[in-house]
């Protein structure tokens, strides 16, 4: 029979070791002939990214050696970094952004690029001019306005050609089969690439340069994703010109929809070399289409403009590649972890390659996420996840309702994911209750519930999150006085503002979160430099705004602890956002924790930091909300208590 035991207090065999023991991030899948590529982010390696090589075979071995990151710096967030080609792989070194080739997986890196603050991301091969083509991010007369084009980097070596320039930002380059037509994505200042981008095409002369190049489709307000050429040398992309990114081709001069419907075909390209859909042969695509917090695998067949769903264990999905071998992507699900995986497609037969963790517990300790919608502010709907406290060796003492963790994700422009996660497992197998939020703004359900964040970040991202906590506790699932609330990056901003701005809640956690937009605007990188033009307003003329929604001017509201967690070489959120909020706090006599982390950047990758702010967030809400928790727990030092 099950132990009573009080809610958070529960013994779980999900331990933070167990969350950490062996697990990779997996991303970024390549195909060349019928071998198998990806990059594991290890964070028993600090955090080291290491491209990763399987063989038709089946032998699976490390292509990246030690001393070698292949991870990119542009745009900060990277992705895209590197790209295969006739068995020669082609990488970013994180530690001097220089592009390496690897002839074969036994031998040593050679540089192509010269040192220098110059990045490199989104490379593909044009081997019959023997040569890469990638988005170059030249850094060296400033990081703030650093010098974004489309260049060709000569495998003999030499100065790299410029093929692109002129605009903010690029990505995206894609080749034409018979290595004609070059097509690639543009787009401008204040946008983000899910808010409009360009999609240019030009035909490549006897030298490999552009001309005459043509604007295709996109505008200011119009999002282009991944452009990829069909076999038979056919532009296909992807655009939200319907209110949705649906899938579309230009044939004949002429841009037609492929398959229009209210689903997502796109995701905000925080990252580069994201991929939706693949070719399997000259009529048929794989695609993954997103809805209502539901993503499907789609066989779309092109000479009738159909789809059917394909039947697998998986329920999420990403960085799919196909072709007439077969398909490979990162998959994964409520009840099992991201996996590299490689289908059949004549008959829908999934092995897994490489899971990012094994699983030693049994699945009875694994909350299943429920798929739920609420009423927000203003009459609208928003979405969240809602695991439900779930350990068979306890149940909670009658009347007793579980503390709540609600999380809300980064970005802001991203979305959570049901797939299994064992940091959420950890809290709910010790009887909490969590609300993954997907609050207005979010991506995967249609351009206007995106773009609702417009304007109003720090306002609709709070709403949500209030609101669904609150929804739970009025069906009676979570304790009104045990609700806390988590968040890394933008999802630490949304945290910071709730526990500001609002009194729903009795405690909260930021893990690299902003504090000040002021300061934000005016040290940030790039990329996000005129991010919150969209999000808040233009800086300086509507400088109120800022000040308005920045919690650091307004701690006088704040009335709850609060824990910080911070790395200390994060160029994103610099750590000055959490130690001023910090000082701050602690001038006002509130209960605050600040552990900050060496060597790390933004997001956490080390094992130890990990292992760290997992435990001791779980400790600062046993202390905050008084309860015994059953593991040995390192203390962290709460002022102010």
């Amino acid at each position: 029979m099950p132990e009573v035991a009080p809610y958070g207090s529960w013994k779980s065999p999900i331990s933070a070791d167990v969350v950490l023991a062996g697990a990779v991030r997996l991303s970024q899948v390549r195909l060349d002939g019928a071998d198998v590529y990806w990059i594991e982010e290890r964070s028993a390696e600090g955090g080291r990214h290491v491209l990763v090589r399987r063989t038709p075979g089946g032998q699976i071995a490390d292509v990246t050696p030690q001393g070698f990151n292949a991870r990119s710096r542009v745009h900060e967030y990277g992705g895209g970094a590197y790209t295969v080609s006739r068995g020669s792989v082609y990488f970013s070194n994180f530690s001097d952004q220089r592009l390496y080739r690897q002839a074969d997986p036994t031998a040593e890196p050679q540089s192509l690029t010269p040192d220098g603050n110059i990045c490199y991301a989104d490379a593909i091969a044009d081997e019959a001019r023997g040569r890469l083509i990638c988005v170059r991010e030249d850094r060296r007369s400033s990081e703030r306005d650093a010098d974004n084009s489309i260049v060709a980097v000569p495998l003999a070596g030499g100065e790299p050609q410029v093929l692109a320039s002129g605009s903010d930002f690029y990505s995206s380059p894609a080749l034409s089969p018979d290595g004609t037509r070059l097509a690639w994505l543009a787009w401008d200042h204040p946008n983000m690439p899910w808010d409009g981008t360009e999609l240019w095409v030009a035909e490549l002369d006897a030298e490999g340069r552009p001309a005459n190049p043509r604007l295709v489709a996109g505008a200011r307000d119009e999002s282009i994703f991944q452009p990829s050429w069909s076999p038979e040398g056919v532009l296909y992309f992807v655009s939200d010109r319907s209110g949705w990114w649906n899938l579309y081709r230009e044939r004949d001069g002429r841009v037609e929809a492929v398959l229009p419907m209210e689903a997502e075909f796109g995701e905000a390209q925080w990252l580069f070399g994201m991929s939706t859909y693949a070719f399997l042969d000259e009529r048929t695509i794989l695609a993954i289409a997103t809805a209502r917090g539901e993503t499907r695998l789609l066989r779309i067949d092109l000479s009738t403009s159909s789809a059917q769903p394909i039947e697998t264990p998986y329920e999420d999905f990403g960085y799919i590649r196909a072709g007439r071998g077969g398909a490979a992507f990162l998959a994964g699900g409520p009840d099992r972890p991201a996996a590299i995986v490689i289908m059949d497609p004549a008959s829908g037969k999934t092995v897994e390659l490489r899971r990012s963790r094994e699983i030693t517990v049994g699945r009875a300790y694994f909350s299943l996420p429920q798929h739920i919608e609420f009423s927000t502010a203003e009459g609208q709907r928003a979405y969240a996840f809602y695991y439900p406290p779930a350990n068979p060796d306890f149940v909670a003492p009658e009347g007793e309702r579980p503390p709540l963790l609600v999380k809300s994700h980064g970005g802001p422009t991203s979305s959570t994911t049901a797939v299994l996660n064992l940091q959420n497992q950890y809290w709910t197998s010790r009887g909490f209750a969590v609300l993954d939020v997907d609050y207005r703004g979010s991506t995967g359900y249609g351009r206007d519930y995106r773009r609702m964040l417009n304007g109003q970040w720090g306002i609709v991202d709070v709403d949500d999150c209030v609101n669904g906590a609150l929804h739970l506790v009025q069906q009676g699932l979570a304790d009104p006085a045990r609700l806390a609330i988590t968040g890394g990056s933008a999802g630490g901003y949304t945290t910071l503002c709730v526990l500001t701005f609002r009194d729903s809640f009795a405690a909260g956690a930021s893990h690299f979160g902003v504090s000040d937009l002021e300061a934000l605007e005016l040290d940030t990188h790039k990329f996000e430099s005129r991010y919150l033009e969209g999000l808040i307003g233009p800086y300086p003329e509507r400088r109120d705004l800022f000040l308005e929604r920045s919690p650091i001017y307004h701690t006088d509201q704040l009335n709850t602890p609060v824990a910080f967690f911070q790395g200390l070489e994060d160029k994103i959120v610099p750590p000055d956002q959490a130690e001023k909020m910090v000082d701050a706090i602690r001038a006002k006599g509130l209960p605050v924790t600040y552990v900050a982390f060496e060597g790390e950047q933004h997001g956490f990758r080390k094992a130890e930091n990990i292992r760290r702010a997992l435990e001791g967030e779980f400790y600062f809400y046993s202390v905050v909300f008084g309860f015994q928790p059953a593991d040995r727990l390192e203390p962290l030092t709460i002022e102010n208590l």
